[in-house]
């Protein structure tokens, strides 16, 4: 399939089935750069369509503050706090990550501009893709003399240095979710099985089809058998970073028990944030996923991911993550 067989706007059936849902990854103002709508008006969309929430991510400065003022402002919906350690933020920095959980924030990715693996992927944008709107600040930012040095989770010896141990020690005391960010294929490998290993429950493979990533199949699996979940964004495919039938393709081989539907939406360029998720819905049940799969993507691991109580219907694979206990070596 391509972009040009998506519909402008979603099913019926699509909205009703994605009510209950968290959308994971989520890019609204107010932001350092241009966004299509801001977090208390997408909060009010949520409430109108039954979805229960979303995190707020920012590759730049934290969103828990932030959160904490939609979710007075608009009961009912669940405005997720999170952070991203990349250098405004002090890189890989516990401190940050502390402040954060006390402040109410939840998510955690890891180093995603200033990862030195995405620095070094910048130029390998497939043709007639759509660039990141980040790429231009990060080099406004080299241009203004303010490059900061790649903020980095492994050691020389390739092994989790002392600062990302750290950080892994917060967040699996406050329960907190980590997303791995732009980290390559080959690190991430390493990192899950060492946030497991620290205790850490919730864990979330950040787009693993993105340009920076092209973490295989195989890969894939093998991490969602450490307990990690598989994101799949839907500006991946659609802004034409990858193929949609790879992206569909690393579903079906890694399963939809082990993936989680996200958008990464919020660009003026993009569809409307709201819409995202029953437009991926309408895309997944096109191309062969159950409704039960496409509940289980969308909704039940969402929630999971974010901590919200599981829903009446989840099944009882979705359950089971609940009530893991994750033992600490």
């Amino acid at each position: 399939m391509d972009s040009s067989t998506l519909s402008e706007a979603p099913s019926g059936r699509a909205r009703d089935l994605v009510r209950g849902a968290y959308d994971v990854h989520v890019h609204i103002a107010p932001d350092v750069m241009t966004r299509r709508i801001d977090d208390l008006d997408l909060a009010a969309r949520y409430r109108e369509l039954g979805l229960d929430g979303f995190v707020i991510k920012s590759h730049y400065v934290p969103t828990a503050e932030r959160a904490a003022v939609v979710r007075k402002a608009v009961p009912g919906v669940d405005a997720v706090g999170a952070i991203t350690l990349n250098a405004s933020v002090g890189g890989v920095n516990p401190i940050a990550v502390e402040v954060l959980a006390r402040g109410g924030g939840r998510f955690v990715w890891l180093p995603t501009v200033d990862s030195s693996n995405q620095r070094s992927c910048l130029a390998e944008t497939p043709e007639g893709a759509t660039p990141p709107m980040w790429a231009q600040l990060q080099q406004d930012l080299a241009d203004a003399g303010m490059a900061a040095p790649a903020a980095e989770v492994l050691g020389a010896d390739g092994t989790p240095n002392a600062d990302l141990r750290h950080v892994l020690d917060v967040m699996a005391r406050y329960d907190m979710t980590l997303a791995t960010g732009h980290l390559s294929a080959d690190e991430s490998a390493i990192v899950v099985p060492a946030a497991r290993a620290a205790g850490v429950r919730r864990i979330v493979v950040t787009h693993p089809e993105f340009t920076s990533q092209k973490m295989g199949a195989d890969l894939q699996k093998d991490l969602a058998d450490h307990g990690a979940l598989l994101e799949r964004c839907l500006t991946t495919p659609l802004t034409k970073k990858v193929p949609w039938d790879t992206w569909l393709g690393n579903i079906r081989a890694a399963g939809a028990a082990n993936s989680v539907i996200s958008t990464d939406l919020g660009q003026p360029f993009n569809p409307r944030v709201e819409d995202g998720l029953p437009i991926t819905a309408d895309i997944l049940l096109g191309n062969g996923f159950s409704e039960e799969e496409v509940r289980v993507m969308i909704v039940h691991n969402s929630r999971f991911l974010v901590g919200a109580e599981p829903l009446e219907d989840a099944p009882q694979s979705v359950r089971d993550r609940y009530g893991e206990k994750v033992p600490v070596s």
